[in-house]
């Protein structure tokens, strides 16, 4: 029984791990690749990212709201912010892919983790293709891979 809860302990990161891991500030050990793996390329990555991304700009623009205004402060405050929440989180969005294949990297594991959700999903529709038109050419091959830099 003890070495059941060692070993999941051991594979799962604690909170303050969690933070350092989610903000890019600490690698996390060998030992939790599979957790790394799962939170940066399976069920939910996307969204577990964008909440993820949403959480500092709240604190950089705050202090805004604290600025003193004279008529009608809610407009006055939310033109100031709101704009500027949104678009950190439209580059967050736009960003995910390349920042999720990074942190893949990081950790050493292989940055294509982040397409196979989506292999996952067009499989029926590249077995049909390949039904159809038979496999695709070798020097194809390179189009498999969605990073923008390769």
């Amino acid at each position: 029984m003890e070495l059941q809860e060692e070993a999941t302990s051991a594979t799962k990161p604690d909170l303050l791990q969690v933070i350092g891991y989610a903000y890019g500030f600490r690698r996390l050990p060998a030992s939790m690749r599979d957790w790394v793996a799962n939170d940066l390329a399976g069920p939910g990555s996307v969204r577990r990212f964008m909440i993820r991304m949403a959480i500092p700009p709240i604190f950089v623009l705050a202090p805004f709201w604290f600025f003193p205004v004279e008529n009608d402060a809610l407009y006055v405050h939310s033109t100031m912010t709101v704009p500027l929440y949104l678009w950190a989180l439209a580059i967050s969005l736009a960003l995910n892919k390349v920042w999720r294949r990074h942190r893949l990297a990081a950790h050493g594991l292989d940055p294509n983790l982040v397409d196979v959700i989506k292999r996952q999903k067009n499989a029926r529709v590249d077995e049909d293709y390949i039904a159809r038109f038979g496999p695709r050419p070798q020097e194809a091959d390179h189009q498999k891979n969605s990073n923008p830099f390769f």
